[in-house]
């Protein structure tokens, strides 16, 4: 993948073009970044396409056992050509389908048996975005290796976990009102 491929998925991962950047890193299976997740819109909505810049970066963690081959899709949906569409696609269907992508309690229950075939299958009929093609090629580690090193530099460990114009958040949560997010970003 070229640089070209890392600046377009970038741009795929961007919502709004503000001068406050608020960067949140998720887990798409998790249930507190899927709660995360679902309120962006809206507080884009309210802060204002102009004022706020919002940048989804992703946190894969391996005690969500999909989580690399959820992530990998994801990213794989951020080079195409109207990626920012497709990465919102496939990130509202693994939300709306949120126990198909998880295990219970982190090793058990009816996706024991899935396979990781049967699971890209399932992305693509949910979501509407079939990037299998993209999914298979090696070059793809270089983005997801972006999102771990860019994570952990930043000393992120859990999901859903915010950055403030480069500044960590440590109180802002998933449980948050968008109210309580814009008085955060200094937007209200």
């Amino acid at each position: 993948m070229t640089n070209a491929v890392l600046r377009h998925s970038e741009q795929s991962l961007t919502w709004g073009r503000g001068e406050r950047v608020l960067e949140v890193f998720l887990e798409p299976t998790c249930p507190f970044s899927v709660l995360t997740f679902k309120k962006l819109p809206e507080l884009l909505s309210k802060a204002g396409d102009d004022s706020l810049q919002i940048k989804l970066r992703l946190q894969s963690q391996p005690w969500h056992l999909f989580s690399g081959i959820v992530v990998r899709y994801i990213l794989a949906a951020s080079t195409l050509a109207d990626g920012q569409v497709a990465v919102k696609a496939v990130m509202q269907s693994i939300a709306d389908h949120r126990e198909e992508f998880e295990f219970i309690d982190h090793c058990r229950g009816p996706n024991m048996q899935t396979t990781p075939e049967q699971l890209l299958q399932r992305l693509v009929a949910y979501s509407g975005v079939d990037v299998r093609e993209i999914f298979d090629q090696a070059g793809l580690q270089n983005l997801i290796k972006f999102q771990a090193k860019y994570a952990r530099q930043n000393g992120i460990h859990v999901s859903p976990s915010f950055i403030i114009d480069g500044l960590l958040q440590p109180t802002m949560s998933s449980q948050d009102s968008i109210e309580d997010w814009l008085k955060t970003l200094d937007l209200n």
